[in-house]
């Protein structure tokens, strides 16, 4: 006589999967508030501080300053749509779908590695957007260096998808990305990427280097020339990804019910 047992078969690698991350992604692409927030705004800015006509003409390291502004907006893009793409768990959340997921196989593991993919794609998409109207704006760069940045910057958002992850599991509400949205502007102007910081006193560029943008920003224009310490800006991502990872952690293993 045979036994049943009350056992589930645990899919590959905890269950990961390609078709997982397509689905997620479609999710993302068909909100049309994140289209506009991730891809257009950024290019909007971009347009708004950096298509001035002087600037196609002035110098910013091995670049114009077009080019520096061009990248400093494609990475804000990215640091919204890598956030927005972790701080939809806020919304799964709150209709119940994360505790449903919680009761299948899948490994919490595993779907953070799916939020996380999906918000780096987005990112790229963000950085991909500006750097197509820059380019077509006169911004000025060696497309080595051009690409170089752009991989840069796209790497190192992963701070901020760590950072919405946290927010997603931390903020009850759907309307998370209303709440982010005015810190990552401010983040975004402490971290140096709407103005040079040394348009500000000194108090507030050594204040800067604490914020989470400021490694971020200082290493995606490495590629320019000097503009920062890189070693002072790899110290700052190590150590706000490790608290916002940690916080995200320590969150989702908290959240054991419905919000």
């Amino acid at each position: 006589m045979t036994i049943a047992t009350d056992t589930r078969r645990i899919p590959p690698f905890g269950g990961f999967s390609p078709r997982f991350y397509v689905l997620e992604l479609k999710r993302m692409l068909r909100n049309k508030r994140s289209m506009i927030f991730t891809l257009i705004m950024p290019s909007v800015f971009f347009l708004l501080f950096g298509s001035d006509a002087e600037y196609r003409t002035e110098r910013a390291g091995h670049g114009n300053t077009t080019a520096y502004i061009m990248v400093s907006m494609a990475v804000y893009g990215a640091m919204i749509a890598t956030t927005a793409g972790g701080a939809m768990v806020a919304t799964e959340r709150a209709l119940g779908w994360s505790r449903q997921l919680r009761l299948t196989p899948l490994k919490p593991v595993a779907y953070v590695a799916i939020k996380v993919l999906v918000a780096m794609t987005m990112g790229a998409l963000a950085i991909l957007a500006v750097f197509i109207v820059g380019n077509l704006r006169g911004a000025d760069l060696p497309l080595w260096r051009l690409v170089l940045c752009g991989a840069i910057g796209w790497g190192c958002t992963l701070v901020f998808a760590a950072f919405g992850l946290f927010m997603g599991y931390l903020l009850p509400s759907e309307n998370v990305m209303q709440l982010l949205g005015p810190s990552l502007a401010l983040l975004a102007l402490a971290g140096g990427l709407f103005t040079p910081l040394h348009n500000f006193s000194q108090g507030f560029q050594d204040f800067a280097k604490f914020t989470p943008a400021y490694g971020v920003g200082v290493l995606s224009r490495a590629p320019f020339g000097s503009d920062g310490s890189v070693g002072l800006a790899l110290l700052n991502i190590v150590v706000w990804a490790g608290l916002f990872v940690a916080g995200a952690a320590w969150r989702m293993s908290k959240d054991t019910k419905r919000v």
